[in-house]
């Protein structure tokens, strides 16, 4: 039987809120206060930037968003949901809609690109089933569509650690796919890759944002990137919100008053 099409292209419907996040603040255990009451919202469909110095809050962020961390307060609600009130079974079935892109791939080296991708799967099968690796035909042949779509079905069945960044970057973006997601969150997904390689991962990022409708959260360091690629931003800065607009928006004076005086552009383009 033939996979059918991870995604089909969404409808013209009305743009609606996706996610909320109200008066977000995170406290780790040592005192440092990572976020400090972020509050805004995301459309349906919007790639959205999150800009800020390093330590300025934003993989924190990301991470609440989906409960890999646990805020302190705050809410997010995702379609209506309260992600932070919901209990393990909720946030699994949260989670299944959520995909996430890590900065250092967060591959299992080891493994082959297949299984990697595979394990993209693992919320949509028993608890039996994933400890053993047993997947449907129907999944295997999406894994295979999964890497088509980040031109990788040739490296299949080939260990992890033989590819490049980038390769390995993209098959964290073929993991992601797996989820089916409504919603990608992008880690820094090219703080570690050259200037050609970033272009090419956020280009499929922002395939799967134009082309299917997934809207794409992803932290970024280059401007020019942002201006490139994003529909909308927010910029983190001492774990404060201290813009929210539209790319084009961030001018020289904005740029100083995120980055510091001192600060200079680098263009990687």
């Amino acid at each position: 039987m033939t996979c059918q099409v991870l995604i089909s292209p969404t409808s013209q419907a009305p743009i609606t809120t996706m996610l909320k996040i109200e008066n977000l603040t995170k406290v780790y255990p040592n005192g440092t206060q990572a976020l400090k009451n972020v509050s805004f919202e995301v459309k349906d469909g919007e790639f959205l930037a999150v800009i800020g110095l390093s330590g300025s809050g934003k993989s924190t962020l990301l991470r609440c968003i989906n409960r890999l961390i646990e805020p302190t307060s705050g809410k997010v609600i995702w379609n209506d949901q309260d992600v932070t009130a919901a209990s393990s079974t909720e946030i699994r079935k949260i989670r299944r809609q959520i995909g996430m892109v890590f900065q250092q791939f967060n591959l299992v080296k080891r493994s082959s690109v297949m299984a990697n991708v595979m394990s993209g799967r693992l919320g949509y099968v028993n608890t039996f089933s994933s400890s053993l690796q047993m997947f449907s035909a129907e999944d295997n042949q999406r894994a295979i569509a999964s890497l088509e779509r980040v031109g990788l079905a040739d490296k299949a069945y080939v260990r992890a650690d033989s590819l490049s960044g980038g390769q390995q970057q993209r098959v964290g973006i073929a993991r992601a796919l797996m989820q089916e997601p409504k919603l990608i969150l992008a880690d820094e997904p090219v703080a570690s890759l050259d200037p050609v390689l970033a272009h090419s991962i956020l280009k499929y990022l922002e395939q799967l944002n134009k082309e299917f409708g997934i809207t794409v959260i992803c932290s970024l360091h280059f401007l020019d990137l942002v201006h490139r690629y994003a529909t909308s931003a927010i910029a983190l800065k001492d774990g404060e919100l201290v813009f929210q607009g539209l790319p084009k928006q961030i001018d020289d004076a904005q740029f100083k008053a995120i980055y510091g005086q001192e600060a200079e552009r680098v263009s990687i383009i």
